[in-house]
């Protein structure tokens, strides 16, 4: 069996575009994956991910428009 590439925080880089290339790699091991149960879940982890992301963003957004 394959050794997939373990998902981890990227040192040095914002933490929404963190979160969005941990999605795409969790995305794309969901598309090499041959068990179904293990690609459904990297799916549902990479679209957490992009929630996580969005939220930032959001939180982010809201906090400069007080300003």
């Amino acid at each position: 069996m394959e050794q997939l590439p373990a998902l981890r925080y990227n040192i040095g880089m914002k933490p929404t575009k963190s979160l969005r290339k941990q999605a795409e790699k969790a995305e794309a091991i969901a598309h090499r994956s041959e068990d179904t149960e293990h690609a459904e879940r990297m799916r549902n982890l990479a679209e957490a991910f992009r929630a996580q992301a969005d939220a930032l963003k959001a939180a982010r957004k809201k906090g400069k428009v007080k300003k």
